[in-house]
């Protein structure tokens, strides 16, 4: 691991390098060679240099009995080496230019990392320790000051160097080390860097996520601290916008293969569509090779900077998978003379470089100076007029500088910084006693100041500062497109200038080469009517769509809740809308309304057909037989009666609701209070018959008008007291049909109108158990009977009122109370006066006196 690596090999680095630094000793001893292979060139100060020029590591085997053999690289990576060829084209550069570094004169000291760890601390130490050699006289010679290392490419192995070199206050400029972490000042106050921190690259990825809508997305990193801490600051940027992570799947060094395959089923099983990669091109190397073996599509993957402009991976046979690749990428630039420096490249120039001969080599496919060939076997000689410029590969060519870019901003930022240390004038220094530093005897922290406060525009019109070590945030977005010619090309489609991100839309092709936006979901968006419900264990991107109850809406897409309509509307089908209920009461419109009003009015026609029958046969012998003043009454309330039924029908209103109540509980108290009345008249004319008693001189007319009177104004008074303090008032029910508003008249105060109807039962029922009793009795016209009849049906009417009242629906319960206060004014009207209309009418010879007389006898 990085740390075991850096607890062990550091203290015997730093041993073998400070003897060979200061001897202090008359004889000097060289522990071993430091002369590791490099692209050198001597200088006034000498700038070291590393790079992963090569990328396959070769160990021997100890056995202990001789020399161990220093673990050394193979396989030139052209790529890795036109970086360091930007640090020597920019080094020669700033040599010609007069006005910067005036009589200095910079030389370089390049070295292979690896890209492993220690071999990468191997040469920082090898870099600081001189190009060292010993003299006949045993004295220790060597090239120019080495105060700064430009390096390394990976973020694990700079934290390492960074914290090593970190107390010697050696300055440790990286090109393309971004992790976020190396931005802490108190843990790494000696680095910086020409590229964005990760936390950028990370929320320009996030900005695109979010830009195209995609709520769920698979993450892939390598597994170091560069593509690990990338994916975590990833999901924290988009963590508040709802966005889940499917998967986070890592490729380790050791067995990246291994990692591949597994990361393969995973993507292959995942229905993410967009998958995130924040790795080194190598490792998107290994898993792309999987993924194509598995025959994995459709898959829209979004890069970072590690691997986005790899021409690694572009050059293979991966457009089922690279085709629509969207990228994050350092800033691209065409730095002016940089081509023509690199295809001017000869082994001449570094006679011997293993770098330079493995180039050579491999590109024209010969053999140098006679020398077997590096890599490619036995081969011809090399003619000596190869050129580079009829060469093309990754070394040549220039159409992507963005790395390269970064590396020439390092080198002249250090020469800058350089530039103002020389200028500085005694007196009005930086440091103690306002004293300055001296180029040729640079001293610890000195050259860490002034690139802390260098800042400059360079040749091709960008400002170059520092921030806390870290670059301005600028980056290109890049998309894999096939040119013309069929070969794969990126094309910028979008720019990042601090935290503003701009993207042409239009110019993208997306995965498979489709033109639309690619879907990455996990569930599909919750329509209107619905809301979402998340799945017990799962992330909030996973959830089932649920129907909003009745009642309620959501008018929105992916809604979390449902909302309750207003009183007066209720959801339609689709829960997407409120719309207003059906408002529903007993109109005189309806068929029932129009039947009961009919009924009702032909109820008051027929009362008024027997009042004036009775009007006009007023002073025969039936009509008189039983106070014609009672009958008239009686008909009279019959007739209110029938006539309050229709204020039960139409709109309630606050009139209606207060009338219809009122009509009825006092047009049958009256009613019922005749029918008591001409029941006792009945018991009392029986009683005065029997000898000594004149009990019909103590209720005579006058008292059985007041009787009536007093009954009734009683009923009179409960109705005045039930208005004033609680009325029945018009009433919207909701609550019994959903879809509906039942219109009706709420009885306001239950115990006034309990009150009211129970005093109406209470008169019938003392008025049926005494017309009971009087059934029997002798009388003129079986007065007793009907009355007992009449209360028998107004009776049952009334108990099976009870229940079909409650059980009635909607209007129907307006309809059931119309119904039995119709069908218990026909049967008084009927039992009460049908036999005496049939006697006047239809056999008037049994209406005379003589005739009753009989009757009374009998």
């Amino acid at each position: 691991c990085p740390q075991m690596a850096l607890v062990i090999i550091t203290p015997l680095l730093i041993l073998a390098w400070l003897p060979t630094a200061e001897a202090t000793e008359s004889v000097c001893m060289l522990w071993d060679s430091t002369n590791l292979p490099s692209l050198f060139r001597d200088g006034d100060i000498v700038l070291g240099g590393l790079f992963p020029l090569y990328d396959q590591l070769i160990v021997t085997e100890d056995s202990y009995r001789n020399t161990p053999e220093l673990p050394h690289c193979i396989n030139l990576k052209y790529r890795s080496f036109r970086w360091a060829q930007g640090m020597v084209f920019a080094i020669e550069e700033i040599n010609q230019d007069s006005s910067l570094l005036p009589n200095i004169r910079l030389g370089y000291r390049i070295l292979d990392s690896c890209g492993k760890h220690p071999l990468a601390l191997r040469g920082a130490f090898s870099a600081l320790s001189r190009q060292s050699s010993l003299s006949p006289g045993n004295v220790c010679t060597g090239s120019g000051a080495v105060p700064v290392i430009i390096g390394d490419t990976s973020s694990t192995q700079s934290i390492i160097l960074s914290k090593t070199l970190g107390p010697f206050q050696v300055p440790l400029v990286s090109y393309s080390a971004s992790c976020a972490c190396l931005s802490n000042r108190r843990e790494y106050p000696n680095f910086f860097r020409t590229i964005p921190s990760d936390f950028y690259q990370a929320r320009t990825m996030a900005q695109m996520v979010m830009y195209f809508g995609w709520p769920w997305v698979g993450a892939i990193a390598t597994d170091n601290d560069y593509g690990i801490l990338g994916i975590q600051m990833f999901a924290e940027q988009v963590k508040t916008a709802g966005v889940c992570i499917a998967f986070f799947e890592t490729v380790s060094k050791v067995f990246p293969k291994r990692d591949a395959v597994r990361i393969a089923e995973v993507v292959k099983a995942s229905t993410a569509r967009v998958i995130i990669v924040f790795a080194f091109y190598t490792d998107v190397e290994v898993v792309f090779e999987e993924l194509v073996k598995q025959n994995v599509t459709g898959r829209q993957f979004i890069g970072s900077e590690g691997w986005s402009t790899s021409p690694t991976i572009y050059n293979k046979d991966f457009s089922s998978l690279s085709l629509g690749v969207l990228g994050v990428a350092i800033r691209r630039a065409q730095i002016p003379g940089m081509e023509s420096f690199l295809v001017s490249l000869h082994p001449s120039k570094y006679p011997g470089n293993p770098f330079v001969r493995e180039l050579w080599e491999t590109s024209f496919h010969c053999r140098l100076n006679g020398e077997n060939a590096t890599t490619l076997g036995n081969l011809p000689a090399c003619s000596g007029s190869e050129n580079l410029a009829t060469v093309k590969n990754t070394f040549t060519d220039v159409s992507q500088l963005r790395i390269t870019y970064n590396v020439y901003k390092a080198v002249y930022a250090v020469a800058h910084a350089l530039h103002n240390l020389q200028a500085c004038k005694d007196g009005n220094g930086p440091f103690e006693n306002n004293s300055c530093g001296d180029i040729y005897n640079l001293k610890s922290g000195q050259l860490l100041h002034y690139l802390s406060e260098v800042q400059f525009t360079n040749k091709l019109g960008e400002n170059v500062h520092f921030e806390g070590g870290d670059s301005k945030v600028v980056y290109d977005i890049v998309n894999w497109q096939k040119s013309p010619t069929g070969s794969m090309e990126y094309v910028t489609i979008g720019r990042v200038d601090g935290s503003d991100i701009f993207i042409n839309e239009k110019a993208i092709v997306w995965t498979s080469g489709k033109k639309e936006v690619p879907v990455s979901i996990c569930t599909e968006d919750c329509p209107p009517g619905t809301r979402k419900a998340t799945r017990k264990g799962e992330p909030s991107c996973c959830f089932d769509c649920i129907l909003c109850a009745e009642g309620e809406l959501s008018n929105t897409t992916n809604s979390l809740q449902c909302d309750k309509c207003p009183l007066e509307y209720w959801s339609n089908a689709y829960r997407n809308e409120c719309i207003p209920r059906d408002v529903e009461f007993l109109s005189f419109e309806d068929t029932m309304g129009i039947t009961l009003t009919t009924v009702a009015l032909s109820g008051a026609s027929i009362t008024l057909a027997v009042a004036i029958i009775f009007l006009y046969y007023k002073n025969t012998p039936i009509v008189r037989a039983n106070n014609s003043e009672l009958s008239f009454l009686l008909l009279f309330s019959l007739m209110m009666c029938f006539l309050c039924s229709l204020c039960f029908i139409g709109k309630p209103s606050i009139w209606s609701c207060k009338i219809q109540h009122i009509a009825f509980g006092v047009s049958f108290v009256l009613c019922i209070s005749c029918l008591l009345v001409k029941t006792i008249v009945v018991l009392m004319a029986f009683q005065a018959t029997l000898p000594g008693n004149d009990v019909m001189k103590w209720f005579g007319p006058t008292q059985q008008r007041s009787s009536v009177i007093v009954c009734t104004l009683i009923q009179v008074l409960q109705c005045a007291v039930w208005l004033s303090v609680s009325p029945p008032l018009p009433n919207k029910n909701t609550s019994y049909q959903n879809s509906k508003i039942i219109l009706e008249c709420a009885v306001g105060s239950i115990v006034a109108f309990c009150c009211v109807l129970g005093y109406i039962g209470l008169l019938a029922c003392l008025c049926f158990t005494l017309a009971f009793l009087a059934r029997n009795l002798p009388d003129n016209f079986n007065e007793g009977k009907f009355i007992t009849f009449s209360m028998l049906i107004f009776c049952a009417v009334w108990i099976t009122f009870i229940p079909a009242y409650i059980s009635s629906p909607g209007k129907y319960t307006v309809a059931v109370e119309i119904f039995a206060i119709l069908s218990s004014s026909f049967g008084l009207l009927g039992c009460i006066f049908a036999p005496k209309c049939f006697i006047i009418l239809l056999r008037p010879e049994n209406n005379t006196k003589k005739f009753l007389m009989g009757r009374a006898s009998a």
